[in-house]
Protein backbone atom coordinates (compact mmCIF):
# COMPACT_ATOMS: atom_id res chain seq x y z
CA UNK A 1 0.00 0.00 0.00
CA UNK A 2 1.37 3.61 -0.93
CA UNK A 3 0.34 6.00 2.10
CA UNK A 4 -0.28 9.80 0.34
CA UNK A 5 -0.09 13.14 2.33
CA UNK A 6 -3.37 13.11 3.98
CA UNK A 7 -4.61 9.47 3.65
CA UNK A 8 -5.41 7.97 7.34
CA UNK A 9 -2.83 5.75 8.98
CA UNK A 10 -3.52 2.47 9.41
CA UNK A 11 -4.92 1.00 12.30
CA UNK A 12 -2.76 -2.13 13.94
CA UNK A 13 -2.67 -3.20 17.10
CA UNK A 14 1.14 -5.20 17.87
CA UNK A 15 3.72 -6.07 20.99
CA UNK A 16 5.86 -3.14 21.77
CA UNK A 17 8.43 -2.70 24.77
CA UNK A 18 5.54 -0.69 26.53
CA UNK A 19 2.98 -3.28 25.85
CA UNK A 20 0.12 -4.16 23.45
CA UNK A 21 -0.72 -1.47 21.72
CA UNK A 22 -3.74 -0.45 19.19
CA UNK A 23 -2.40 2.26 17.05
CA UNK A 24 -5.37 4.74 16.90
CA UNK A 25 -6.14 4.02 20.81
CA UNK A 26 -2.73 5.15 21.76
CA UNK A 27 -2.45 7.68 19.44
CA UNK A 28 -5.58 9.27 20.74
CA UNK A 29 -6.04 13.10 20.12
CA UNK A 30 -2.28 13.54 19.70
CA UNK A 31 0.13 14.10 16.78
CA UNK A 32 2.05 10.87 16.15
CA UNK A 33 5.58 9.70 14.51
CA UNK A 34 5.92 6.38 13.31
CA UNK A 35 9.22 6.02 11.98
CA UNK A 36 11.52 3.08 11.22
CA UNK A 37 14.89 1.98 10.80
CA UNK A 38 16.79 -1.24 9.37
CA UNK A 39 18.36 -2.76 12.20
CA UNK A 40 18.84 -2.83 16.29
CA UNK A 41 22.33 -2.78 17.19
CA UNK A 42 23.45 -0.77 14.38
CA UNK A 43 25.84 2.76 15.02
CA UNK A 44 23.26 4.51 12.81
CA UNK A 45 20.17 3.36 14.06
CA UNK A 46 21.50 4.08 17.57
CA UNK A 47 22.19 7.82 17.37
CA UNK A 48 18.96 7.98 15.23
CA UNK A 49 16.81 6.74 18.30
CA UNK A 50 19.23 8.06 21.11
CA UNK A 51 18.21 11.36 19.10
CA UNK A 52 14.49 11.34 18.80
CA UNK A 53 14.69 10.31 22.78
CA UNK A 54 16.50 13.29 23.68
CA UNK A 55 14.07 15.40 21.93
CA UNK A 56 11.35 14.03 23.76
CA UNK A 57 10.57 17.62 25.74
CA UNK A 58 10.07 19.57 22.35
CA UNK A 59 7.86 16.07 20.98
CA UNK A 60 5.90 16.70 24.65
CA UNK A 61 5.40 20.35 24.52
CA UNK A 62 3.88 19.67 21.18
CA UNK A 63 1.33 16.99 21.80
CA UNK A 64 3.78 14.03 19.63
CA UNK A 65 3.56 10.47 20.76
CA UNK A 66 6.76 8.71 18.95
CA UNK A 67 6.62 4.90 17.89
CA UNK A 68 9.38 3.44 16.30
CA UNK A 69 9.47 -0.28 14.09
CA UNK A 70 12.39 -2.19 12.71
CA UNK A 71 11.96 -6.30 11.94
CA UNK A 72 15.87 -6.01 11.79
CA UNK A 73 16.60 -7.72 14.64
CA UNK A 74 19.93 -9.51 17.23
CA UNK A 75 20.23 -12.95 16.05
CA UNK A 76 18.87 -15.08 18.99
CA UNK A 77 16.74 -12.98 20.41
CA UNK A 78 13.22 -12.24 19.55
CA UNK A 79 12.10 -9.10 18.16
CA UNK A 80 10.84 -8.29 21.77
CA UNK A 81 13.64 -9.33 23.16
CA UNK A 82 16.26 -7.75 21.04
CA UNK A 83 14.45 -4.31 21.19
CA UNK A 84 14.03 -4.19 24.67
CA UNK A 85 18.30 -5.17 24.80
CA UNK A 86 18.63 -1.93 22.50
CA UNK A 87 16.81 0.13 24.38
CA UNK A 88 19.78 -0.37 27.23
CA UNK A 89 22.01 -0.13 24.96
CA UNK A 90 21.08 2.90 23.23
CA UNK A 91 20.20 4.68 26.95
CA UNK A 92 24.13 4.51 28.20
CA UNK A 93 25.70 5.39 24.76
CA UNK A 94 23.81 8.10 23.55
CA UNK A 95 22.99 9.20 27.37
CA UNK A 96 19.16 8.87 26.16
CA UNK A 97 16.04 8.10 27.85
CA UNK A 98 14.11 5.66 25.72
CA UNK A 99 10.46 5.78 26.73
CA UNK A 100 8.67 5.16 23.48
CA UNK A 101 7.50 2.20 21.99
CA UNK A 102 9.33 -0.47 19.61
CA UNK A 103 6.95 -2.20 17.99
CA UNK A 104 7.24 -6.03 17.24
CA UNK A 105 6.71 -7.30 13.75
CA UNK A 106 7.76 -10.56 12.99
CA UNK A 107 5.40 -11.12 10.04
CA UNK A 108 5.92 -7.75 8.87
CA UNK A 109 2.46 -7.05 8.61
CA UNK A 110 2.51 -3.36 9.91
CA UNK A 111 5.60 -2.90 7.79
CA UNK A 112 4.11 -4.03 4.70
CA UNK A 113 1.52 -2.03 5.45
CA UNK A 114 2.99 1.16 5.47
CA UNK A 115 5.14 0.64 2.69
CA UNK A 116 8.17 -0.10 4.58
CA UNK A 117 9.99 -2.48 3.04
CA UNK A 118 11.27 -1.41 -0.29
CA UNK A 119 10.42 -3.84 -3.23
CA UNK A 120 14.55 -3.19 -5.02
CA UNK A 121 16.28 -3.77 -1.50
CA UNK A 122 16.53 -6.44 1.52
CA UNK A 123 12.99 -8.19 2.33
CA UNK A 124 14.20 -8.59 5.72
CA UNK A 125 14.84 -5.11 6.25
CA UNK A 126 13.06 -1.83 6.93
CA UNK A 127 13.89 1.05 5.16
CA UNK A 128 14.27 4.63 6.72
CA UNK A 129 10.65 5.69 6.70
CA UNK A 130 9.14 8.38 9.04
CA UNK A 131 5.35 9.05 8.93
CA UNK A 132 3.18 12.35 10.86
Amino acid sequence: MDLKIGDEAPNFTANTTVGEINFHDWLGDDWGVLMSHPADFTPVCTTEIGRVANLKEDFSQRNVKVLVLSVGTKPGLTPLESHTEWIKDVNETQGASVDFPLIEDPDKEIANSYGMIHPNASDTLTVRSVFI
